[in-house]
């Protein structure tokens, strides 16, 4: 049975909250049809409610952040990594900053807001914004760990004056920020165990009263527990300049400051103006009861960012939150032409305001009780209870990958089309091809080559390639089911894979000829896919220096794709496996464990964080490794990839007639690889992989070690493993981590065999 082919894209841009809960649910209910992609620059989304309290070092970054990635994977959804910096309304595309454009049929935008502080003379260069909040708790971070250093000084401690801090804004915002900021340079004073004088913290606000937005009562009972926390307020001062440590008001008052963060009345991304979006004189994005841009049906708003003509609110989490359902509900509609639904969002709401030293204040109108303890008991289960729902998530039925979903619930799929047959060898029409094709030469070029007879650029059923006298061509070709449900980093990633081999063999890239499975979509849906795929691709090519020349594409339920590769090398220059020496040091060039990641990935236990470390790691190319290996006299070389590093090492000895020793603890690995194969969870792969170990002399004592299957997990896109001459190759190292590779690591040796006995010892 076909799974529903994809007739549909809908495209969220942000992680916000209402997106957060509107990815949940789809992955709840899926509709059928529906290709979900999420496009956001950050895969830990904050959550406004708690974000106080990490501030104060109440909660850890996992407590408060929404991992995106395992989100997306739960709900069926394409995650794209990158920021949104514009839209083409009439075509229905999302500009992005660093790959090309995405299309889409429905779009919803959640991408929060950010402070007003460009026209204050220095804001810019020295105050710390609160939003981006992700960006804001990197240098908080960055700040936290300066001051502990300086406190644990002792002797720095002691003579040390008091720090001073400053706060602009006196919004809700800034006043939970204020006491969350004096309550953790607090901690750190009794942590440090030496006296250290209190930090000043100054709060800056340009009206006569803090939170104007909020009611008397909280008002009122802020202000004194501000006051007799000692922290400095200044109010009707209005900053007017900003330096390197001091801040300046209108009135002339000049205060000392070593940090300043500012949290002033949120803006609005300035590309949403300039999209045509109708938006409001602050730059938001108007929209009706439905959630829905009073200028364009087809986009979507909610959080911070959306403005609702009807029923304007303040700027807060409350309302993304409770946007959420709302949205989902409205969005599901549009795709199946259903009548749409209201949201009125409630005016009074309770707002529970945490004081940094686990109380908290709640108020509802004009209605306050606090500070007591139970009240942030109270507020710390309605947080918790809210992060719960994203992190006790369970992967997908098979069947629900790249959108091609199948649903027992009754929807409509509003594009029906008749399934092709297979007796054409389930190709994609000719002309998705040609127009796919025909994109790429407009928008990335970098298909040409001199020595490209017959290339993309002529109608014949076959690619014409010359050899340059004294050289030889050296082919390659790989070719797997996509493990990231981005087509274009897809692309990029199968092109890095496959040109691995090159490399490994001392050959330059010419030309590649790619193989892809599409699942089962409408014409539109196969050109769009296509051309993000090649488009991934063809960037990789054109870097290495290599064309594009032909391939072929077919239909099936699932993304694959693969290349061809075909490289140019001098016979005598070629890198093999055969060659090692004894003496020689194995250096491997990128660190190990994307099977237990991506394992980890598809039962959503990896940590978003993990694999986009992973795939910036996988994405480094080969290209140079190889050119300083070469430099440094490498004997033998080989590329790690499905059969891991035991495996693809077993080859080099057989080939050179040597055995080796590696030690286990001298192996890099990617973040989070650890963690997961603590967890026991390796690769589909890895039991094979596993048979190689029979070639490890010292097995029985090392296989208790939890990072022994590290041994065996294959690896997409993997470092070179090289044999080095030892007086080379601390050298060699120090290049390598020079030019990109900060993680080679000399991982061992290589020893004469062993009578009769190719082996390897690994030592703890």
């Amino acid at each position: 049975m076909r799974p529903n082919p994809i007739t549909q894209d809908l495209v969220l841009i942000g992680g916000g909250h209402s997106h957060a809960i509107a990815l949940r649910k789809f992955g709840m209910n899926p509709v059928p049809g529906v290709r979900l992609t999420l496009i956001t620059d950050v895969t830990d989304t904050p959550y406004s409610g708690m974000l106080p309290g990490y501030v104060a070092g109440l909660y850890g970054f996992d407590d408060c952040h929404i991992d995106l990635r395992p989100l997306a994977n739960f709900a069926g959804a394409r995650l794209v990594v990158d920021q949104a910096i514009g839209l083409d309304l009439q075509n229905n595309r999302v500009i992005c900053a660093h790959r090309p454009a995405i299309a889409f049929d429905l779009l919803s935008i959640d991408i929060g807001s950010t402070p007003t502080a460009a026209s204050v003379p220095g804001a810019a260069e020295y105050a710390i914004p609160v939003k981006p909040i992700s960006q804001f708790l990197s240098r908080w971070d960055a700040l936290v760990e300066t001051l502990t250093q300086q406190a644990g000084d002792r002797q720095n401690a002691r003579s040390g004056r008091s720090l001073s801090l400053g706060i602009v804004g006196g919004g809700t915002g800034g006043v939970e920020l204020a006491l969350a900021v004096q309550s953790r340079m607090q901690q750190i004073g009794k942590q440090s165990g030496v006296f250290l004088p209190d930090p000043t913290l100054h709060l800056f606000q340009r009206g006569h009263e803090l939170m104007p937005e909020r009611r008397p009562w909280v008002r009122r009972k802020m202000q004194r527990i501000l006051a007799n926390r000692g922290v400095q307020l200044h109010l009707n001062q209005a900053v007017s300049d900003v330096g390197e440590d001091w801040v300046q008001c209108e009135s002339g008052l000049k205060v000392a400051c070593d940090a300043l963060f500012w949290v002033t009345q949120a803006a609005a991304a300035p590309w949403l103006g300039k999209s045509g979006l109708a938006t409001c004189d602050r730059g938001f994005i108007q929209v009706n009861d439905w959630l829905q841009s009073t200028s364009h049906p087809q986009v979507f708003a909610a959080g911070d960012v959306a403005t609702m003509v009807n029923h304007p609110r303040p700027k807060a989490g409350v309302f993304a939150v409770r946007q959420g359902k709302p949205l989902y509900a409205n969005l599901r509609r549009a795709l199946q032409q259903q009548p749409l639904r209201p949201f009125v969002p409630q005016k009074e709401f309770l707002i529970l305001i945490g004081l940094g030293d686990r109380t908290a204040v709640a108020s509802r109108g004009a209605i306050g009780l606090g500070a007591a303890a139970w009240i942030w008991q109270w507020k710390d289960r309605v947080d918790r209870a809210f992060m719960d729902q994203f992190a006790q998530l369970k992967p997908m039925e098979a069947g629900m990958e790249n959108g091609a979903i199948a649903s027992s619930k009754k929807s409509i799929i509003t594009s029906p089309l008749t399934m092709p047959c297979a007796g054409c060898g389930s190709k994609v029409g000719s002309s998705v091809l040609a127009r796919s094709l025909a994109r790429l030469r407009q928008e990335l070029g970098g298909l040409e080559r001199d020595d490209i007879l017959i290339g993309l650029d002529a109608p014949d059923d076959a690619a014409v390639i010359t050899v340059p006298a004294g050289q030889v061509m050296v082919q390659t070709v790989d070719y797997f089911r996509a493990l990231v449900n981005d087509p274009f980093v897809f692309g990029q990633i199968a092109a890095t894979h496959a040109l691995g081999d090159l490399f490994a063999m001392g050959a330059t890239p010419q030309s590649a000829l790619a193989i892809a499975t599409l699942p089962y979509a409408t014409e539109a849906k196969h050109e769009e896919l296509l051309y993000q795929l090649l488009a991934g691709a063809v960037t990789v090519l054109t870097q290495a220096g290599a064309v594009l020349i032909g391939g072929h594409t077919s239909e099936g339920s699932d993304l694959s794709f693969g290349l061809a590769c075909n490289g140019l090398a001098e016979p005598q220059h070629l890198l093999r496996k055969s060659g090692m020496n004894p003496g020689d040091v194995l250096i491997l060039t990128k660190p190990l464990g994307t099977g237990t990641l991506f394992a980890a990935d598809m039962q959503l236990k990896a940590k978003g964080r993990w694999i986009e470390a992973a795939i910036q790691s996988m994405l480094t190319s080969n290209q140079t490794a190889a050119a300083l290996l070469r430099t440094y006299r490498a004997t033998a070389c080989t590329d790690i990839t499905g059969f891991g590093l035991v495996g693809h090492l077993n080859e080099m000895l057989h080939a050179s007639q040597v055995a080796a020793a590696i030690a286990l603890s001298a192996l890099p690995l990617l973040d989070g690889a650890r963690d997961t194969l603590h967890q026991g969870i390796v690769s589909s792969l890895h039991p094979q992989n596993l048979q190689a170990a029979t070639q490890i002399q010292n097995l029985t004592s090392i296989t208790a070690r939890s990072v022994f299957p590290i041994l065996c997990d294959p690896q997409t896109c993997g470092g070179l493993l090289a044999s080095i001459p030892a007086e080379t190759a601390s050298e060699c190292l120090t290049a390598l981590r020079t030019h990109g590779y900060p993680h080679s690591q000399a991982i061992g040796r290589v020893l004469p065999r062993q009578a009769d006995r190719l082996s390897i010892t690994v030592v703890p």
